[in-house]
């Protein structure tokens, strides 16, 4: 089996580390796993693609690739250059904060499992929420590194749908607990943490430059009963599938009847 994997926060990122981990296990003693990943922290870029400029590519070593662009770029740069062979699965991750409820739409760490899933391959998202039990370990990526290879055969055996213009992907939440405190792992729907929004505060250099620093919102609210952000901070795995297909079809139907 050949794994390519990336994340967001870069080819150093403790997370990376984790992953490749996950994924030679999964890959088994006869697979292969290819690492691409950014050069430096792309954090919050969702799933943006560096076309205006080339990216530079650097072999950190064997099977072990850095580029200078998004994630989304290290997916296109695996995929289409640096691999022999197209990857069967791609995995993400394991990111330093959450991605579930509306951090999702932001994330590079999901950006990079969307544009696998454009270019028809099976793809997971995986991202360890950080709270007060598990910020503080030794190894904080604990309940992932423990239990992440469970939740990929597990995705594996319920599937990919490869065959739709937008391609199923999932998206893995590990709780902020340790390893031995996860309760389970729930297959739940994106939730919305209520009153949480991403702000931005300003400040002045000592220049007398006007500088803003984008602030995220609490983490520790929780979103809908069921919905990842809600069963993550109970202490489950959440599982979310999901497509880059952004269409509200209920709205959609009442487009269709004030436009027929």
């Amino acid at each position: 089996m050949r794994i390519l994997i990336t994340n967001d926060d870069g080819i150093n990122a403790p997370g990376l580390k984790v992953l490749e981990d996950i994924a030679q296990e999964i890959a088994g003693a006869d697979g292969e796993v290819w690492t691409v990943a950014p050069a430096f922290e792309q954090s919050g870029v969702g799933h943006c693609i560096n076309y205006t400029k080339p990216t530079m590519l650097s072999q950190m070593g064997p099977r072990r690739f850095a580029a200078e662009g998004s994630p989304a770029d290290c997916v296109l740069a695996g995929v289409h250059d640096i691999m022999p062979q197209r990857p069967d699965l791609v995995l993400s991750g394991v990111n330093r904060g959450n991605n579930s409820a509306e951090n999702t739409l932001y994330s590079g760490t999901i950006g990079a499992a969307i544009e696998a899933a454009l270019q028809g391959l099976p793809a997971i998202a995986l991202s360890q929420y950080y709270g007060l039990l598990n910020r503080d370990l030794d190894n904080p990526f604990e309940a992932a590194a423990e239990h992440g290879a469970t939740v990929i055969r597990g995705i594996m055996d319920a599937g990919f749908d490869l065959t739709d213009a937008y391609s199923l992907f999932y998206n893995v939440n590990f709780p902020p607990v340790p390893a031995g405190d996860v309760h389970g792992i729930v297959a739940a729907t994106q939730g919305r943490r209520p009153g949480v929004y991403f702000g931005a505060e300003p400040f002045t250099s000592p220049s007398g430059r006007r500088y803003l620093w984008i602030k995220g919102g609490d983490q520790r609210i929780p979103a809908e009963a069921g919905s990842d952000g809600a069963v993550n901070l109970e202490g489950s795995i959440s599982v979310t599938p999901m497509r880059a297909d952004l269409t509200d079809h209920a709205a959609l139907s009442r487009l269709e009847a004030v436009f027929s």
